[in-house]
């Protein structure tokens, strides 16, 4: 493949970016798109438009997945599928999610004028939902075109504003019969291009990563309860502080991370006190906490432990403390030939790259047990992402949509599939 397309490439990839960044774009920055809001249908209908201007099949399933599709000559043949996630965190960054998506139809939009008509299907896939960011579930999108969940069996989860997943689906016009199913079972690959979200590939200028395992992890929502009190007439030790037991959970969450060491990771990312007040014992506190390895056992040893000890310090302070468990992702190791051929493109395109384990999660995790799956990085300045200051070059953005391409040529034009 010659290296001219990168020009090209980039200055789509970069117009969907910046055309994809002002919906839902925040006043004081950043971006949010959060699953089935209007910015979110509008960013998804947006995205059906160009797919069909750039002369793209288009669809959506019933849950609200989009698909962009180049047919291939072999009718019936399983498909290759590339792409990422449309939805964001709050306040978010431009490229998390979007860039895989805009690359994919870079890429496929490239090798259909310049190669024609592929011999294997090429799809790419803007997945509705991977983040979590509004109601208590990841990876929707992905989780029903894997298998993972279906849209009939929607559990009976809530955003903050008491709207049920169900609810908000059937509000943007998802979830009707004549939608077509979200499961596949016709897919020869997958592979997902994202901005690495990390330092690694800036601090060791390299211009590709190559995802070896994606880690697995767990999210709990933790609620301890103690008594609610005035804050000024309540003696210390006859205080039931919910607040304070949770605090300390947050401390031997950390204690114990760091003694683990390297390459785990626990984080406690959002704190709800109740009542909230500055004079007033709080009586219950909600957080979550969220664990992260590659080596499942790790993950397990660790998680019982913690919420073992989270139990002790409800115990000996006289509160009470639950836990939900709302994420349970397996470790997911990448299909090694990918990865080999993915090693090979990067060389043959004189690109240096690394091979890596993300600590991130990502919709590839869940098609690694479906069919082989690729996963590859590009540098984020600072390591930065889930932020307005999210950044990656132009030459980087293009330089990823260069391999993708190249290996996605591989596999549909020159039939070397999996």
């Amino acid at each position: 493949m010659s290296m001219p397309m990168k020009q090209e490439a980039a200055s789509l990839v970069i117009q969907l970016l910046e055309e994809l960044g002002a919906i839902g774009a925040d006043p004081d920055g950043g971006v949010t798109r959060l699953l089935y809001s209007p910015e979110w249908l509008q960013a998804q209908l947006f995205l059906a438009e160009r797919m069909k201007q750039l002369g793209l099949e288009v669809r959506f399933d019933r849950v609200g997945n989009l698909y962009g599709k180049l047919q291939g000559r072999y009718q019936g043949s399983p498909v290759i599928l590339t792409g990422s996630h449309i939805d964001t965190v709050r306040s978010g960054g431009y490229y998390d999610g979007a860039y895989g998506i805009a690359a994919g139809i870079a890429a496929l939009t490239y090798l259909k004028d310049t190669y024609g008509e592929p011999n294997y299907t090429l799809e790419v896939v803007s997945f509705c939902e991977e983040e979590g960011s509004r109601f208590p579930l990841t990876y929707w999108g992905s989780g029903n075109v894997s298998g993972l969940y279906s849209w009939d069996g929607c559990p009976p989860i809530t955003d903050r504003n008491q709207i049920s997943l169900k609810e908000a689906m059937e509000s943007s016009g998802f979830g009707k019969a004549e939608l077509p199913e979200a499961v596949r079972d016709d897919l020869a690959a997958f592979v997902e291009l994202h901005i690495e979200q990390g330092p690694v590939l800036e601090k060791m200028r390299k211009h590709i990563g190559i995802v070896e395992a994606i880690v697995g992890q767990r999210r709990y929502g933790i609620t301890v309860r103690g008594e609610t009190n005035h804050a000024g007439t309540t003696p210390m030790p006859m205080r039931k502080d919910a607040l304070v037991g949770a605090a300390e959970m947050m401390m031997q969450l950390e204690a114990d991370a760091l003694l683990y060491g390297e390459p785990l990771v626990a984080t406690v990312g959002r704190v709800e006190a109740v009542p909230n007040v500055p004079n007033v014992v709080p009586g219950e506190v909600a957080f979550t906490v969220d664990i992260r390895h590659h080596d499942e056992q790790v993950l397990e040893e660790f998680s019982s432990q913690i919420l073992g000890k989270f139990k002790e310090i409800a115990k000996w302070r006289g509160l009470e403390m639950s836990e939900v468990s709302w994420l349970e992702a397996k470790p997911a190791p990448m299909h090694k030939a990918l990865g080999d051929r993915l090693e090979k493109i990067s060389g043959d395109l004189s690109l240096s790259y690394r091979r890596l384990v993300s600590g991130a999660g990502h919709d590839a995790q869940l098609f690694s047990a479906v069919c082989p799956t690729a996963m590859l990085f590009v540098p984020s300045k600072g390591g930065v992402s889930h932020s307005p200051e999210e950044y990656t070059a132009p030459e980087e953005l293009a330089e990823g949509v260069s391999v993708l391409a190249a290996l996605l040529y591989e596999m549909a034009y020159e039939e070397k599939l999996p």
